[in-house]
C-alpha cells in the first residue's frame, strides 16, 4: 500500500530563531536614515522659497532622499568593513531576474495608481498635478531613477544584510521561500509609510500598507535570489515611474 502524499502547506516556517536585539539595531538603521532624510528635506526648505516648492515639490523629495542615501552608504561601509559587495552592491553572478522586476514592476505602478486614485479614477478627475514640462521631469526622474534606488540600498542593501547575518528562519509563501530578515524588514518598510494614514483616507493608506509589503517581499526575494540590488532596484523605480506616467495621463485625459 502506498503512503498517501499530502499537500505541501501554502505558508510554512523552518528553522526560524529570532533575536530581539538585531532587530532592534535595524530599526535603529532605519531610524538614522530617515532622520537624516528628513533633516536634508527641513534644511533645503531653508534655500526654496515656498512658491518653488509648491510648483516643484519633487526637489524636496531628492535632497531628503540624497540624505538618506549618503546616511545609508555610510553605514553600509561601516558595517560591510569597507566591503559593500557583500551587501547587494553588484553586479549579479547569476541570474539577474531584471526581466522579472521589469514586468512584475509594471503590475506594481498599474495596482499602485488603482489604489491611489481610485476616487480620481471614478470621477473621472484630474489629480492635482502640473503638466508642466520642469514638473513631469522632476518627478519621472525622481520616482523612475532615484527614489527607488535609494531606498533598496537602504531596506534590501542594508537592512536585509544585516539581518540576515544575525538570525536565522526560512518562509514559504506558496512558490516563494525567503529567509525571514526579508519579512521582517518588510514590515519595518510599511511602517515607514505610516505617514499616510494622517494624509490619505483609512481604506486608501490601509491598500498603500498592504501592497508596499507584497513589493518589499518581492524586492527581498529577488534580492536573495540574484545575489544583487540590480532586480529590486529595478522593479521598484519602475512601478514608480509608471504609476506617475499614469498620473500624468490621468491629468492630461480630465483636465
Amino acid at each position: 500500500m502506498q503512503p498517501i502524499k499530502t499537500a505541501a502547506p501554502f505558508l510554512s516556517l523552518t528553522d526560524v530563531r529570532l533575536r530581539i536585539w538585531p532587530i532592534l539595531v535595524v530599526a535603529l538603521l532605519l531610524f538614522l536614515a530617515l532622520l537624516a532624510d528628513s533633516l536634508f528635506s527641513s534644511f533645503a526648505q531653508r534655500f526654496f522659497s515656498k512658491a518653488q516648492i509648491q510648483a516643484s515639490p519633487w526637489m524636496l523629495y531628492y535632497v531628503g532622499h540624497a540624505g538618506l542615501l549618503l546616511c545609508t552608504l555610510i553605514l553600509l561601509y561601516l558595517l560591510s568593513g569597507g566591503h559593500p559587495r557583500e551587501f547587494g552592491l553588484r553586479l549579479p553572478p547569476g541570474k539577474s531576474y531584471w526581466p522579472a522586476a521589469l514586468v512584475w514592476g509594471t503590475c506594481f505602478g498599474l495596482v499602485m495608481t488603482l489604489v491611489d486614485y481610485l476616487p480620481n479614477i471614478i470621477q473621472h478627475a484630474a489629480p492635482s498635478v502640473s503638466l508642466s514640462p520642469r514638473n513631469m521631469i522632476g518627478w519621472l526622474s525622481f520616482e523612475g531613477l532615484f527614489a527607488g534606488t535609494a531606498e533598496e540600498i537602504l531596506f534590501r542593501g542594508l537592512l536585509v544584510s544585516y539581518l540576515a547575518t544575525k538570525i536565522s528562519g526560512r518562509i514559504q509563501i506558496g512558490g516563494f521561500n525567503l529567509h525571514i530578515a526579508g519579512v521582517i524588514v518588510a514590515v519595518l518598510f510599511c511602517a515607514s509609510h505610516l505617514g499616510s494614514f494622517s494624509e490619505r483616507p483609512f481604506w486608501m493608506a490601509l491598500g498603500q500598507q498592504a501592497y508596499a509589503f507584497i513589493w518589499a517581499v518581492f524586492y527581498a526575494y529577488w534580492y536573495e535570489k540574484s545575489g544583487s540590488l540590480l532586480a529590486p532596484i529595478i522593479g521598484h523605480n519602475v512601478g514608480n515611474f509608471v504609476e506617475y506616467c499614469l498620473v500624468f495621463a490621468l491629468v492630461w485625459l480630465w483636465r
